[in-house]
């Protein structure tokens, strides 16, 4: 249900809503509209449960090109992400997700709804904490004021603070008598789950403040740990999809920009080498994230430019993987390439069957120009899943001294993670095919050599740096289709360490939050000016780029 009630966007703050205070109003009054009398609090969530899943999902994309998870075309990080590119977020946020929330909770409130209220408050929080994480400081207490056209920006600690009250009251909501059943997306109307999501909530803010408040966050992720009720196995928190190509298409947006007919993103480079090269050994994982159309490389360089030029200097110097990782077939683009599109659409490395729906790669090879493939484009948004948890808390052990043993949280997490996806992938489509390529005491096998290993390289580590890089990379390898969590962990720890530079040698600084849009500052006379994508959200008090790159 679109909103007739108001058309909105925060460029101008300027809200449209009907009245019935004299008879002009009612003659007026379109009698299809949805006013405060006609409002359904059940469609109302529907609406803002999918809207935040877009939004999301915009901002996890940016968030994966820019940790190399999938690979960031454009040759500069402002030609990648120039104003226009987040008007689409920051649209859907204020007109759309916020201004719904602010729309429900009263019509919510007078029926005793406290479920809904519940669900609203937790994805305002999320709301709130991702656009203070993309921008920075943003409009907060005048968003919504209806007669304010040119709201001025909060302090983005300001609204951390007020999203993290959100959550104690959400937590509220979710364990009091309440009337109405909504229509839950993610849990499925288990609040017990949404009150452990709302503690891992807690848990990441804690973690995102811990630089510039260290024992406050001590204090918290302790007092978080003593209650025990964050997300465990079961509880992950994901948005599913569904098989429908009709509109509204129902599928993951990764398969039906990739299965219809080819083409789609390219994989990382650098990433895929980390899954299959870098320890020697295939990651247990590649084959449920990514999928072949072609078993070798290409030996045409009007299908792949790069494999007849050298590597650029800084490549040479640091001995980065250029290129391909191997020869078999894994075909994406480094970070930063700016080519345009040779005809390779349908052998470039495509989305397997975690988290996008497509093929799990059993050496077939086959096109990805089939819309019927793999699990139809039935795949997840892995929002926060139990695996987060873990690693979370050996990050926070091992920086801050929090309760825990970071190796055992770290390995905790990797368990989780695999087991996660190997599950969903199962439970896919594709399970018959998976159980027959990598049946059970086989995958078990690779996961415990991959912990085995990876518990080792721990240890070998010679000091906590190096031990914390092991943890955030193997975070980061858990995070395919996650890019919140892995912008939020680079730009909190500048790892993992020694990742791919751009093919430029200056393609300018890493973007440590992104211009404000332009259908915000073209409308709003009090509009901060952004010239330096290198500004830092208020958390974030690490060195100033190059520190991250």
């Amino acid at each position: 249900m679109k909103r007739i009630l108001y058309s909105m966007t925060l460029a101008g703050s300027l809200l449209f809503a009907t009245s019935c205070e004299d008879k002009l109003d009612e003659l007026l009054e379109n009698p299809n509209a949805v006013n405060a009398q006609t409002a359904s609090p059940d469609f109302l969530l529907n609406r803002i449960q999918l809207d935040y899943q877009d939004l999301w999902f915009s901002m996890s994309d940016d968030g994966e090109r820019l940790t190399r998870i999938i690979n960031q075309g454009s040759a500069l990080y402002e030609l990648a992400y120039a104003p226009t590119s987040k008007n689409f977020a920051w649209s859907t946020a204020y007109a759309g997700v916020l201004a719904d929330i602010d729309f429900l909770l009263p019509l919510a409130e007078a029926s005793n709804f406290q479920r809904h209220m519940g669900i609203a408050k937790t994805i305002k929080a999320m709301v709130l904490f991702d656009l203070v994480d993309t921008f920075g400081d943003v409009p907060f207490s005048e968003a919504l004021d209806p007669a304010n056209f040119n709201p001025n920006v909060d302090p983005g600690a300001q609204i951390y603070e007020a999203a993290f009250g959100l959550l104690n009251e959400a937590a509220a909501h979710f364990t009091a008598n309440s009337a109405g059943n909504p229509n839950d997306y993610f849990y499925n109307r288990n609040y017990t789950r949404w009150v452990k999501f709302v503690n891992t909530l807690k848990l990441r803010y804690f973690l995102n403040k811990r630089l510039v408040d260290p024992s406050g966050s001590t204090a918290g992720i302790n007092a978080l740990i003593a209650e025990n009720n964050m997300l465990g196995t079961g509880d992950d928190f994901v948005f599913r999809f569904g098989t429908t190509q009709a509109d509204p298409d129902s599928r993951h947006p990764k398969f039906a920009g990739q299965y219809t007919a080819g083409g789609g993103d390219y994989q990382s480079t650098f990433y895929m080498w980390h899954l299959t090269e870098e320890k020697g050994f295939d990651d247990p994982r590649v084959r449920y994230y990514m999928y072949r159309q072609s078993l070798t490389n290409t030996s045409n360089p009007d299908e792949q430019e790069c494999i007849n030029q050298l590597p650029p200097p800084q490549y040479l110097v640091g001995q980065f993987i250029y290129c391909n990782p191997g020869t078999r077939g894994y075909w994406g683009r480094d970070h930063l390439d700016p080519d345009g599109i040779p005809p390779d659409g349908l052998r470039r490395t495509a989305y397997g069957t975690y988290p996008a729906g497509g093929r799990f790669d059993d050496n077939s090879a086959a096109p990805v120009n089939n819309p019927t493939l793999g699990a139809a484009g039935a795949g997840i948004h892995p929002i926060m899943l139990a695996a987060n948890v873990d690693f979370m808390l050996a990050e926070a052990a091992i920086t801050l001294g929090t309760t825990g043993n970071p190796k055992a949280l770290m390995l905790s997490g990797i368990t989780k993670q695999m087991n996660f996806v190997r599950a969903f992938a199962l439970a896919s489509a594709q399970g018959a095919a998976i159980r027959t390529f990598d049946p059970d005491d086989q995958f078990t096998r690779s996961r415990d050599n991959y912990l085995a290993f990876v518990g080792d390289r721990y240890d070998d580590a010679p000091n906590n740096t190096e031990k914390m890089n092991v943890i955030a990379t193997e975070y980061w390898l858990s995070l395919y289709g996650s890019g919140v969590e892995s912008y939020n962990l680079y730009r909190r720890t500048g790892m993992p360490l020694r990742m791919q530079p751009a093919l430029e040698e200056i393609p300018g600084p890493f973007i440590r939050s992104f211009f404000y849009p332009l259908n915000y500052t073209v409308t709003n006379t009090n509009a901060p000016a952004r010239t330096n994508l290198a500004e830092q959200v208020f958390w974030d008090n690490n060195p100033p780029s190059p520190w991250i790159y």
